[in-house]
């Protein structure tokens, strides 16, 4: 009975020591996937970082002055002067439907009650 009992514990040792050694390498994969996913990140954050640089530099107002001169016999682009904003209180809203009263509401005896 005994010398059962060791060959169970010998293959139960077995098993779990193929357990840990698959899940030792499961979780390294894990991690250099993790790694490989922050590398991502982070080269998708400068390619972010530059193309937001970019933008600003071809928005720099001078730059865009220059090319509505430069075309402005193609587009006829005017730069904004201050008559040509407006104010809030300019602004036509338009009015509300008028509310609809389809039966008449006692509202003098409440419904009835005293």
């Amino acid at each position: 009975m005994r010398s059962v009992f060791y060959v169970l514990s010998f293959l139960t040792l077995i098993g779990l020591a193929f357990w840990v050694y698959h899940e030792n390498y499961t979780t390294r994969a894990a991690l250099g996937e993790t790694e490989r996913l922050q590398a991502e990140i982070g080269a998708a954050r400068e390619r972010l970082a530059v193309l937001k640089a970019e933008w600003a530099y071809l928005n720099r107002p001078d730059r865009l002055r220059d090319l509505a001169d430069f075309n402005f016999d193609r587009l006829g682009l005017l730069p904004f002067l201050p008559e040509q904003f407006g104010r809030v209180d300019q602004v036509a809203y338009p009015a509300p439907p008028p509310l609809e009263i389809t039966g008449a509401v006692d509202v003098s005896s409440r419904g009835g009650q005293p």
